[in-house]
């Protein structure tokens, strides 16, 4: 059994109400759901946290380690493109991690076209709606789950 944690930064709690035609109409509880029990299904533990504050993500970043997280699946929103703080915080936890965008971020606006994450992380998804976090998921059972 292992340990897997999913991470949603800034404003992803509006999901399903914000921006439907970019971001969709499933609710972030319904996609913390699914992964639930894709997780479940495959015998290992998932917990989920969102936050639009940084400092709070970077301190669940660092307890992740104690917590034996195997990966973490990381949506970080806008802290995408403006987090250091967020960058050095995985890095210095070595927990590998994917991240994860719901919307295609090489093909909006410049500025969210530049990610402090993606070269650390182990994979990127994005693009692929909520379905990406299901993805990121199997592949994390798959890399770490044993």
């Amino acid at each position: 059994m292992a340990n897997f944690l999913v991470l949603n930064g800034p404003n992803l709690n509006l999901l399903g109400e914000r921006e439907p035609e970019l971001y969709g109409e499933t609710s972030l509880d319904q996609v913390v759901e699914n992964l639930s029990k894709i997780s479940d299904k495959s015998g290992h533990e998932l917990s989920d946290f969102q936050s639009n504050a940084e400092h709070e993500l970077v301190d669940l970043i660092h307890k992740a380690k104690d917590n034996n997280v195997k990966c973490i699946i990381f949506n970080p929103g806008a802290f995408t493109h403006s987090s250091i703080a967020l960058r050095d915080a995985l890095a210095g936890t070595e927990i590998p991690f994917i991240e994860v965008h719901i919307s295609n971020i090489y093909s909006r606006e410049d500025f969210r076209q530049k990610s402090f994450l993606s070269e650390i992380a182990v994979g990127v998804i994005s693009g692929l709606g909520v379905e990406g976090y299901e993805l990121a998921l199997k592949v994390a059972i798959s890399r770490y789950g044993n």
